[in-house]
């Protein structure tokens, strides 16, 4: 049986959402004030969404899995910080009619998934959205990526897109470019430059080709991305705004920790 659309109501979005991917930083990020009004700021020039869907680059599971639908605790998956980075609260309603549409678009596809109904939003996903809606009142679904694998994650993307017309923010988190063995070490490296522009340009041309090869056509990619989960999620925000031209902006740019991370972050539309 098809799962009904997702209806604005008179106090939520009609027109077509865009789609976006955030830096997330990390739980540190809620004590930078600069890149917290960033995140505000480019939250408050974009449509209020009804819903938001997660894709965040800390959470890998195969099939693609549905996390909770009601308010849980959240994901406290990082290690060694202070006491008051476990405290952070982020208690945004659940999505449950969200997550049956998310259902019925991926049974329409042929894309297995499956179920995690304690699994709460990690620091991936909270982090920039304590920034962005600190009110905690949209209700927010955060989806798994399957695995590393671009076209997989492009397709996932394209079986969300109708989820645009719905009032709902498509949201990837992750990083553009993240090797930690150069955090905090001084200047910009030239492998961080290099890649931040190539990326910024098969963003701006949305060469879909480019963007899931990118270890075979980006320069320096080994070094910007050793292990590549922090860009992936860029894949699937891709796919979900690849049904039509859209013009593609950087609403916040810039690299943190000395460099070894871009902050370059992308809104679709």
């Amino acid at each position: 049986m098809t799962e009904k659309k997702i209806e604005p109501t008179k106090d939520k979005p009609t027109g077509r959402m865009p789609v976006i991917f955030a830096a997330h930083g990390a739980p540190v990020l809620l004590d930078d004030s600069a890149w917290m009004a960033e995140l505000a700021s480019w939250a408050g020039a974009m449509p209020r969404p009804n819903s938001i869907l997660m894709v965040s680059a800390h959470w890998e599971e195969r099939p693609t899995a549905l996390g909770a639908t009601r308010t849980v605790p959240l994901v406290y998956d990082f290690y060694g910080f202070p006491d008051q980075y476990y405290q952070t609260k982020f208690p945004a309603p659940g999505a449950p009619e969200l997550a049956a549409r998310v259902r019925d678009l991926l049974r329409q596809k042929d894309i297995a998934y499956t179920e995690e109904p304690e699994r709460g939003l990690d620091h991936g996903a909270y982090v920039p959205l304590v920034a962005m809606y600190p009110t905690a009142d949209v209700p927010v679904l955060q989806v798994s990526m399957p695995r590393l694998d671009p076209q997989e994650l492009f397709e996932l993307g394209q079986a969300l897109a109708p989820l645009r017309d719905e009032g709902v923010l498509v949201f990837g988190s992750g990083f553009l470019t993240h090797n930690m063995r150069y955090a905090f070490k001084p200047g910009i490296p030239s492998w961080a430059k290099e890649f931040d522009a190539w990326a910024a340009d098969a963003l701006t041309r949305f060469d879909a080709d480019a963007l899931m090869n990118f270890r075979d056509r980006a320069p320096a990619a080994q070094m910007a991305l050793p292990t590549w989960e922090h860009y992936a999620p860029v894949l699937v925000a891709a796919g979900a705004a690849a049904s039509e031209s859209t013009p593609t902006t950087f609403p916040i740019t810039g690299f943190w920790m000395e460099g070894a991370f871009t902050k370059r972050s992308v809104q679709f539309g």
